[in-house]
């Protein structure tokens, strides 16, 4: 029986339109298939784009992307319970941009349809349809489509993938929740209030006490009149803290260092979804295979380095990986098993640097010291700085030695030893 097409992609995220885009860019029938209402319309990332990878796929977008505001200033905070101590940056020419996936996704839709891809919307995939062993096409609301090779791109809660045993379910200790809020601001008032001007965007990460002492962090971007605001806990560490994970956000708006950027801003969106933060080690043995493979977070390629969050410009790495691995296949006549030259593809990509990279973060950012002492050291510390009375402060050596060893200087010795190894 003929196939109906060369390429049935499921989901139109970022990684799965890329993939589209760049197979039909190469005279490639491709069929994007998407279960949401609209492009975006299920997609909750926090809403940071690194824009290498995109300008390598469409290197004029900034000239109709709906982009929000370029990132100039960036920010890390350790938190504590009744204080912060920062560390900022001013970056002008930044590259990379805040934006919301529910803008975003629909022009990035239009311009793999501009290159000859068919999308399809609410449409729910209901199975993958296989012949002997291959995966030769999907189930669609009742109908076969018959395609030569399948991409999954759902995202990284796959329920097909780990149904049909393309994916095993991840350990707890390599998925986080991230649960996020959209907020409204009067544009004067937010950039007023971030320093900023027409264009210019902040990045805020802050860490310490998010999800009590265990892992977890938060961030805030700015977006042209709204904020994007929310936080990333590992399910680990969510399974033993003493708070909901509903309440936590909510928690943190309190906060001393938030409540101010925060004030008088209304919620406009709310949402959680999963998040793969294992890196390298939380990737599938297998990711792909007779007839199919996978793309995006269902590869689980997202990388958190502590100070970065890359997640949609390494889905985009990983899509144009994928796109040559299907179009070499296609240019076979026989039918391919996927998986030695996706490897090989993917080892030859940025991502596969990035990976190796930081492949031992995930382990680092599991100690629980990054959480409460590291933030409490550096509050004392300043704050100790910057205390003026009837005697001069002592020397900064002696300000310093004598907190790093309240604080256990063995522990934080091993923290930067740990560190120094990783990065």
């Amino acid at each position: 029986m003929a196939d109906d097409f060369d390429i049935i992609i499921i989901g139109a995220g970022v990684a799965g339109t890329a993939c589209a885009l760049r197979c039909a860019r190469e005279g490639l029938s491709v069929l994007l298939l998407e279960r949401g209402e609209r492009p975006g319309s299920k997609n909750l990332s926090g809403g940071r784009l690194y824009c290498h990878a995109l300008a390598e796929l469409l290197p004029h977008f900034q000239r109709s992307a709906p982009l929000e505001r370029r990132i100039t200033h960036e920010s890390l905070a350790l938190l504590t319970d009744h204080g912060a101590t920062m560390y900022s940056s001013l970056q002008p020419n930044g590259d990379s941009w805040s934006l919301l996936r529910a803008r975003f996704d629909p022009w990035f839709v239009s311009q793999a349809e501009a290159e000859g891809v068919q999308c399809i919307t609410g449409a729910t995939v209901e199975a993958l349809y296989r012949e002997n062993g291959r995966v030769c096409g999907v189930i669609c609301d009742n109908d076969t489509l018959r395609a030569r090779y399948v991409v999954v791109a759902e995202g990284a809660n796959s329920e097909l993938a780990e149904r049909h045993g393309l994916l095993p379910r991840p350990s707890p200790s390599s998925m986080a929740l991230g649960i996020k809020v959209v907020l409204s601001l009067e544009q004067k008032t937010l950039e007023d209030r971030f320093h900023l001007t027409d264009k210019e965007g902040a990045a805020m990460l802050f860490t310490g006490g998010v999800c009590g002492d265990l892992p977890g962090g938060a961030f805030l971007y700015t977006n042209q009149d709204t904020l994007s605001f929310g936080i990333v806990c590992p399910l680990s560490s969510l399974g033993q803290g003493p708070v909901p994970a509903a309440e936590l956000l909510e928690q943190l708006k309190s906060h001393p260092a938030l409540r101010p950027l925060l004030r008088g801003s209304e919620t406009l969106e709310y949402g959680a979804h999963l998040v793969p933060e294992g890196g390298l080690h939380s990737m599938p043995v297998q990711y792909a295979g007779e007839g199919w493979l996978l793309v995006g977070d269902a590869l689980r390629t997202c990388i958190n380095t502590g100070f970065t969050v890359r997640g949609m410009d390494m889905a985009l790495i990983g899509a144009q990986a994928a796109a040559q691995t299907l179009i070499k296949a296609c240019q076979q006549s026989a039918p391919q098993d996927l998986f030695p030259q996706y490897r090989q593809d993917i080892k030859h990509s940025l991502l596969w640097e990035v990976l190796q990279r930081y492949q031992h973060l995930p382990a680092l950012l599991q100690r629980p010291g990054w959480y409460r002492r590291w933030p409490a050291l550096m509050e004392d510390i300043s704050r100790e700085l910057w205390q003026q009375g009837e005697h001069p402060i002592p020397p900064l050596r002696q300000i310093v030695w004598r907190h790093l060893r309240r604080h256990g200087l063995r522990h934080l010795a091993g923290d930067l030893l740990r560190s120094l190894r990783c990065l």
